[in-house]
């Protein structure tokens, strides 16, 4: 298998598919991110996947999950993924690809709950570059015969991926009774969807990941302050947000959503390790 951007969930799928026996190739920039690849268990490919020859890439008849994430640009575009799907016509196509997306495809719900039939409205820049990668891969797939797989991933949490800098800091957080709706996944869990969507999805398969109990962003900071036996951040009005928050997080609370994960967990036939954040953190903190 391929894993093209090879980071931090690459590499947690590498030692995975490693444990079952299976050949993994980390695509990676730099030489440090070469080196965790081949700790983890996997053969290193050094390419830059947005403007790079991939001549030696070989994907041909191969399964490839797609990680990399688009270019930070001005433009709605992504891409990366664009360069990818050109180089594939003449290297080589893929038989199966598994693409990590991003629930944000979705824009403001104002806290609807939100399954796969809603329609796109991406408005962050993050988002609208995805929404560019997954119409891309869905015509590529439609024309080569390769069969695609997209995961709309929520926000990701692990022990190793709490925001306890932040809390220690005493940045502030909106207000309990103003603050958006969010929704995440452990770092676990998605590894296991990913390498069960590779092996289980039917092709054209859509679905969002995350845990179904979605909570809201203060919610979240106060629940791991509690958790790690820190001081809870400071609340504030949401209409203060703008210069005492960062612009990444201001973009965040802009949207408001809940997501239904039962496609999921009924078509993969799965069930998840940490399905609440409270497992999520009795398992950082026991």
């Amino acid at each position: 298998m391929i894993i093209l951007g090879c980071g931090y969930l690459g590499r947690a799928l590498t030692q995975r598919l490693r444990e079952r026996g299976e050949a993994v190739t980390g695509v990676v920039r730099s030489p440090e991110s070469a080196a965790a690849v081949a700790k983890a268990g996997g053969e290193p490919l050094r390419l830059d996947l947005a403007r790079g020859d991939l001549q030696t890439l070989e994907p041909a008849g191969k399964q490839v999950f797609h990680l990399a994430p688009p270019p930070h640009n001005d433009d709605d575009i992504d891409t990366l993924t664009a360069h990818l799907l050109e180089a594939f016509s003449r290297v080589g196509h893929p038989r199966r690809l598994v693409y990590v997306s991003t629930t944000g495809v979705y824009g403001d719900c104002g806290g609807a709950w939100v399954d796969e039939s809603r329609e796109p409205q991406p408005t962050a820049g993050r988002a609208l570059r995805r929404w560019d990668a997954e119409q891309r891969l869905r015509r590529w797939s439609q024309d080569s015969g390769a069969a695609l797989v997209i995961l709309r991933v929520a926000g990701i949490y692990a022990c190793d991926r709490l925001p306890l800098a932040r809390i220690r800091s005493g940045q502030p957080v909106v207000r309990a009774e103003e603050a958006p709706w969010s929704n995440r996944i452990h770092a676990d869990d998605l590894t296991s969807i990913c390498e069960r969507a590779m092996d289980r999805a039917p092709a054209g398969a859509l679905y969002n990941v995350c845990d179904g109990h979605p909570s809201t962003m203060t919610d979240y900071f106060c629940r791991v302050a509690d958790a790690a036996e820190l001081p809870q951040p400071p609340q504030i009005p949401l209409a203060e947000a703008d210069g005492k928050v960062s612009s990444g997080m201001l973009s965040y609370l802009k949207e408001s959503r809940r997501l239904n994960n039962r496609r999921m967990l009924d078509e993969l036939g799965l069930q998840l390790r940490y399905p609440t954040l409270e497992h999520g953190l009795a398992d950082c903190f026991q």
